[in-house]
C-alpha cells in the first residue's frame, strides 16, 4: 500500500495552494481530484493582498501578475443611479507589500499553480478519483477511493488529509459533521462575457446595485471579460432566466449582444454557512468544504487560502517533529472566528444590496462633508489558539519587510516561525532557531518601537504568535516558546 505525508482532496485553487505549501516543505503530497482536468471557465473574480503574498511564499507572482488587473473598488448605488456608499481600494502598496486587491480568472491561477506543482518531484496528482471513505487510525488515515473511467478501486495511506473538495465535500460528510447556516439564502444568475471590442462606456470598478426590485452586481475584469450577477425571485423560471433573450434583455442599459459574447452563465443560490467541525483525527476541511459565504466581498477563495496557509505550517510542523493534536486544534478555533467575520459582513452587505439592510456593513464607515460614506477593508485578528491571548499583537498580520535591495524578509520564514530581535538586543541567540535582528530591513526598527516589543515570533502564515515586551525576562520568553520556534 502506498503511503504520502500529506493527502489532498480537490485541485481547486484551495487544494492547490495547499498542495504547493507543503511541498515546499520537502514532504510528499498526493492530490485526488474527481474531474478530468480543470474547469476552464471563469469562477472566483478576486483575490487581495494576504492572498497575493501566500501566492508570492509559493513562487508564482512573477508569472501570475501578468494575468491580472488591480482593481480599483466597489460603489454602491440606489435605484436613481445615486451613489450611497463607496468602498475605495487606493492603488497604493500594502503592509503586505502588494496592491489592496485584485481581478483575475480562475483558469490562470489553476494553471499556475499546477504548473509549479509539476516542478516538484514529490508531488502526484491523480485525476478522476473518487474518493468513498476515510478512516482515522493512530498514526495515519487510510483513504478508499476509485477511478471513475473504469472504476478501478485504490486504497493508501497518508500522515494528514485535508478536503478540499468544495461545498459538497466528502471529506466533511465522512467527519460526520453539518454545516449552519447563518442566514443568508439567495438565488443569483452569474453571467460572464468576454467583449468583442472596447466598451469606454462600462464603469472600471465593481458596482453593487442595491435595489429590492432587482439586486444586481456589474465586475469589471480580466482583459475584455465583464460580469454580471442578478438576483432570481422564487417564482422566476430558471430555465427562462438562463435563456439568452431574458440575458440580453437585461444587460441593455450597459450593451447589446454584438458587442459581447456570454462565455457562461448559470444559477448559484448564495450560502452563509460554517460547518461545526473542520478536524476530526488526522483529517481536515478548508475552503468551501469548511465554510460558505455570498460573494459580495470577493472573499470566499481568498478564505479557503487563509484556511492552507494556517494549516499547511502546522501539519508540516508535526511531520517534522511529532504529531501534536494541540497544535493541530488550533487551527479551527483560529480560522473560525476569523472567517465568521468575513461571512457576516458579507451577508450585510449582501442584505443592503438587497436595499434590505443598513449601510453599516463594518465599524469602518466614514462620512464625507458632502456625505458621501465610504468604506475601509476589514482585516480580522486570528481566533483564540497558539500565543498569549493578553498579547495585543498576537493574532495581527505581520507586515512584510525588504532590505534595500529588495530582499524579503518573508523568505526567512516562509518554512518555519522566526524570531525576530530589536536592534537594541545584543544577546547570542541558539544556531538551532531560525532568528534574525531587525538592523538590515527597512521599518523593522521603527515597527519594533511602535509595538514597544524587543522581539517577536513570526508564523509561516505571517501572523504574530507573540511578541515580547522590554519587561519580559527574553530567555523565558524563548523557552515559552522553544516548541514552536525549533
Amino acid at each position: 500500500m502506498k503511503e504520502y505525508d500529506v493527502t489532498i482532496i480537490g485541485l481547486g485553487p484551495t487544494g492547490g495552494t495547499l498542495a504547493n505549501l507543503i511541498a515546499l516543505q520537502g514532504f510528499s503530497v498526493l492530490i485526488l481530484e474527481r474531474e478530468k482536468n480543470f474547469y476552464p471557465l471563469p469562477r472566483a473574480v478576486h483575490f487581495d493582498d494576504e492572498i497575493m503574498r501566500v501566492f508570492q511564499t509559493i513562487g508564482i507572482t512573477k508569472d501570475f501578475l501578468k494575468h491580472t488587473i488591480i482593481n480599483k473598488g466597489t460603489k454602491f448605488v440606489n435605484s436613481k443611479g445615486k451613489i450611497v456608499l463607496d468602498w475605495p481600494r487606493p492603488r497604493t502598496v500594502t503592509e503586505n507589500g502588494w496592491y489592496p486587491s485584485y481581478r483575475f480568472n480562475q483558469p490562470d491561477l489553476e494553471k499556475q499553480l499546477r504548473k509549479k506543482l509539476n516542478k516538484y518531484n514529490n508531488v502526484q496528482i491523480k485525476q478522476n478519483s473518487e474518493v468513498n471513505k476515510i478512516k482515522n487510525f493512530k498514526d495515519y488515515v487510510k483513504i478508499n477511493f476509485k477511478n471513475v473511467i473504469n472504476n478501478n478501486l485504490e486504497e493508501i495511506k497518508s500522515k494528514y488529509v485535508v478536503g478540499c473538495d468544495g461545498a459538497n465535500s466528502i471529506t466533511r460528510s465522512q467527519m460526520n459533521t453539518k454545516m449552519d447556516n447563518l442566514g443568508f439564502t439567495q438565488k443569483w444568475a452569474v453571467v460572464d462575457l468576454i467583449l468583442k471590442k472596447e466598451k469606454k462606456n462600462l464603469p472600471d470598478r465593481t458596482i453593487q446595485f442595491s435595489n429590492s426590485k432587482q439586486p444586481a452586481t456589474y465586475c469589471r475584469n480580466v482583459g475584455k471579460r465583464r460580469r454580471w450577477e442578478f438576483a432570481i425571485r422564487n417564482n422566476q423560471s430558471e430555465k427562462k432566466i438562463l435563456s439568452n433573450s431574458y440575458i440580453w434583455n437585461f444587460l441593455k442599459p450597459w450593451l447589446n449582444n454584438n458587442e459581447a459574447f456570454i462565455e457562461r452563465k448559470t444559477i448559484y443560490t448564495f450560502k452563509s454557512a460554517i460547518s461545526r467541525k473542520w478536524k476530526k483525527g488526522r483529517f481536515f476541511i478548508a475552503g468551501d468544504a469548511a465554510h460558505l459565504m455570498p460573494p459580495f466581498m470577493g472573499q470566499g477563495m481568498c478564505a479557503g487560502i487563509r484556511d492552507v496557509s494556517n494549516l499547511a505550517w502546522k501539519i508540516a510542523k508535526c511531520l517534522r517533529s511529532k504529531h501534536s493534536e494541540k497544535l493541530l486544534k488550533t487551527y479551527q478555533s483560529e480560522r473560525f472566528s476569523n472567517v465568521k467575520e468575513y461571512v457576516e459582513t458579507t451577508m450585510r452587505m449582501g442584505e443592503f444590496v438587497n436595499a434590505v439592510g443598513s449601510d453599516q456593513i463594518t465599524d469602518n464607515i466614514s462620512s464625507a462633508n458632502d456625505g458621501t460614506k465610504s468604506m475601509q477593508s476589514i482585516k480580522p485578528k486570528l481566533g483564540q489558539g497558539l500565543g498569549n491571548k493578553t498579547d495585543k499583537s498576537r493574532g495581527k498580520i505581520f507586515p512584510q519587510f525588504k532590505t534595500r535591495n529588495g530582499y524579503c524578509l518573508d523568505e526567512k520564514f516562509s518554512k518555519k516561525p522566526i524570531l525576530l530581535l530589536s536592534p537594541k538586543i545584543k544577546i547570542k541567540i541558539s544556531k538551532k532557531l531560525n532568528s534574525t535582528n531587525s538592523k538590515n530591513y527597512m521599518g523593522l526598527s521603527n515597527y519594533f518601537e511602535i509595538s514597544n516589543s524587543k522581539a517577536i515570533i513570526v508564523r509561516p502564515d505571517r501572523f504574530i504568535l507573540n511578541s515580547c515586551s522590554f519587561s519580559e525576562n527574553l530567555n523565558n520568553f524563548i523557552k515559552k516558546n522553544l516548541f514552536i520556534l525549533t
